[in-house]
């Protein structure tokens, strides 16, 4: 069996190294460049350990660069989004145009699997691979790969999605790799250490609005671009007799409306549309009338929402069973079954 292996040096990655040998696999590792050339990224710690690993367990390994191709889909993807007042989600771009698509364009298609450190599974249906969440609730990924096409699923395996990651870390540690105690990577992964709102700020600069209470009207201070702010958002407004949250935006106006309150009612949603609707392996609901019980996730979290979607020409309607905070525009909606398993797709939040 031929298989790539993406490792970044991470402990999640290093273990599934490991996996694949205990199977009697030896695979080539894989290291890929994609963060900006002034994002200060840990490449060079990043690397080393991941050379280790190669030495440590007799594999093959090979530099890669995808920064022009990460830019061109991810960061430009990014700023377009959050130019429309929307909002992004780069880590689910990345794994469908970086890790699932460029690369397997040009040096996994020589490969029969490419192996993952994501924390997911995957279930075989009447033939089919499906999508299904992690034996670990609180890492799972799906959410992250819910716009992954068919092909690039068959392709992939994920040697860890199996194990809670208590046991990933106790295997690096008996091991004795280097990535045994590194904390988890947080944040957009081509920042790096640079602000976000500097990042923002560089493209598309500052433009002064209002901030306006939606209940009142009243006009409680300036904002320097909607650009700069979600929909759900407490920090960063700058406004006294708090806690303030940004409850809606004005695009057109560059006007930021917030409610009061630690629970303000306003911050509530109980339905979205989903547009551009993307079923991973294939369309499980066809054609129906009438609504069937899901459950599904707006951000990344451990939590499932309970609900019931509903067709209306291309537009997918989801009602749900619980009021939840900060639904957002540009978000993705990931749908699964019931019984939160099978993650069946996603679709952007209208």
């Amino acid at each position: 069996m031929n298989v790539a292996a993406l490792v970044s040096g991470g402990v999640d990655s290093s273990v599934v190294v490991y996996n694949l040998k205990q199977q009697g696999i030896t695979p080539t590792i894989f290291y890929i460049m994609i963060g900006m050339d002034d994002s200060q990224c840990p490449k060079e710690e990043d690397i080393e350990i991941t050379s280790y690993i190669a030495r440590k367990y007799g594999c093959k390994m090979e530099v890669v660069n995808l920064q022009k191709e990460y830019f061109d889909t991810v960061v430009k993807y990014t700023i377009q989004t959050v130019e429309k007042g929307l909002t992004p989600n780069p880590d689910i771009m990345c794994n469908r145009m970086i890790k699932f698509g460029a690369f397997n364009d040009k040096w996994g298609k020589d490969f029969d699997l490419i192996a993952t450190g994501h924390y997911c599974t995957a279930t075989e249906i009447n033939g089919k691979k499906f999508l299904s969440t992690a034996a670990d609730k609180v890492k799972d990924q799906t959410d992250f790969l819910a716009r992954i096409t068919y092909d690039q699923l068959k392709k992939t395996i994920f040697p860890i999605g199996h194990m809670p990651k208590s046991e990933v870390r106790q295997i690096a540690l008996q091991e004795n790799l280097p990535s045994a105690k590194r904390k988890d990577s947080q944040g957009i992964c081509f920042l790096g250490k640079i602000n976000y709102n500097d990042f923002i700020r560089n493209y598309l600069g500052e433009k002064e609005g209002d901030i306006i209470e939606l209940e009142t009207g009243k006009r409680l201070g300036k904002h320097k671009g909607f650009w700069f702010h979600t929909i759900g958002q407490r920090k960063g407004l700058g406004l006294s007799g708090g806690p303030w949250f940004v409850v809606k935006k004005d695009i057109p106006n560059n006007v930021l409306y917030v409610s009061q309150g630690y629970d303000p009612i306003t911050q509530y949603g109980t339905e979205m549309d989903l547009q551009d609707f993307h079923f991973i392996t294939e369309d499980v609901f066809g054609d129906f009338s009438g609504e069937k019980s899901i459950t599904f996730k707006i951000r990344h979290t451990p939590e499932f929402t309970k609900g019931w979607i509903s067709k209306h020409n291309d537009v997918y309607h989801v009602r749900f069973e619980d009021k939840l905070q900060g639904v957002a525009q540009g978000q993705y909606g990931v749908i699964y079954d019931i019984d939160s398993k099978l993650c069946y797709g996603s679709g952007v939040i209208m």
